[in-house]
């Protein structure tokens, strides 16, 4: 498996960049920049592709409705090139929440929308001249004007990644991407996600050997099973909240990820306690059990073990999301998950 991480700039930016420089250094593979509701993606990845020189670097994700698919096609090559071609583009639609709520654009047929909006972005990285007359875009408007093309250098080759979740837009994802975007994952309920991915994968005279499946979890390494335990109840919370608290009332991709992976019985009623404002009973029925599915803590031969799982589950690039305080536990544990990377 290749390994990599993701990072944000919200909050102690200088740290977060020096993190993913070192990171490189301690020979990680990949670096993704999420985006979210705080700082923004391609910025960061533009001082990151002056400052590294062998570690890929990705944008985790641009969010659909934030910018124009032209626009991100102008982003990705722009990137692409500053790193001498190691920028993967990783594409999301988001949700209601952060579309409607903060950047006021409708979050409708998200499907549709990414579905075009890759295939603007591929005939732009072609050099095309963009015409297109989709069900969410349209290009170029009625009126005067005529079709364009960028004038940069033609790249098709950029590595294209969707994040998914619901079943058909991890089909759209086997159908069209270059790797897959992952959360939420439980290998042992990875058919959940792969069924689907496969279909997609098929429909397109694919295999699963053309498609990079990247999954993340956070990674906490102990030395003993007493102070882990202290950990995973702090991580309970954590999980209460992406099942309970993500999206709005009736959008939660999150909640419907665990529900498929094998959790139904009590996801639902984590979202209504955490909806009526019982955040402490949301949280009481999420187990250890549930936290260490999705993630990589434990003593070294545990974590060994699990993401021997993983790749056995077909994961092929991990991204490790170390925990710690500081500047300094953090890459600590980053350097002890890699030393035992199957």
């Amino acid at each position: 498996m290749r390994t990599a991480t993701t990072v944000e700039l919200s909050r102690d930016a200088r740290a977060t960049l020096d993190f993913a420089l070192e990171a490189e250094k301690l020979g990680l593979d990949v670096c993704w920049v999420a985006e979210a509701w705080g700082s923004d993606a391609p910025s960061a990845l533009g001082y990151l592709a002056a400052r590294t020189e062998r570690m890929l670097i990705g944008s985790a994700v641009i969010q659909l409705g934030t910018r124009t698919p032209v626009a991100i096609a102008q982003t990705a090559l722009t990137l692409a090139e500053l790193s001498q071609g190691r920028f993967l583009l990783g594409l999301g639609a988001s949700g209601p929440q952060v579309m409607e709520g903060l950047h006021g654009v409708p979050f409708d047929r998200p499907l549709t929308r990414m579905r075009e909006t890759v295939d603007i972005i591929r005939r732009a990285w072609a050099g095309e001249k963009i015409s297109y007359s989709g069900e969410t875009v349209r290009i170029p408007l009625p009126g005067e004007a005529r079709p364009m093309r960028l004038s940069t250098a033609p790249n098709p080759g950029i590595p294209l990644y969707l994040a998914a979740l619901s079943p058909r837009m991890l089909e759209l994802t086997g159908r069209v991407a270059d790797g897959w975007l992952g959360t939420s994952f439980v290998p042992e309920g990875a058919g959940a996600y792969l069924t689907h991915l496969d279909a997609g994968l098929a429909a397109a005279g694919r295999t699963r050997a053309d498609l990079d499946v990247c999954q993340g979890a956070e990674v906490a390494i102990f030395d003993d099973e007493e102070p882990m335990r202290a950990h995973l109840q702090s991580r309970r919370a954590e999980l209460a909240f992406s099942i309970g608290g993500m999206g709005t009332a009736t959008t939660n991709f999150y909640n419907a990820a665990y529900a498929r992976q094998g959790w139904s019985d009590v996801t639902g009623e984590i979202w209504r306690r955490w909806r009526s404002g019982d955040r402490a009973g949301a949280t009481a029925l999420v187990t250890d059990e549930m936290v260490l599915a999705t993630t990589l803590i434990g003593t070294e031969p545990m974590v060994r073990d699990r993401l021997r799982v993983w790749r056995d589950a077909g994961v092929t690039t991990v991204r490790l999301y170390p925990a710690g305080d500081t500047l300094e536990e953090r890459l600590t544990t980053l350097g002890r998950a890699l030393s035992v990377m199957p």
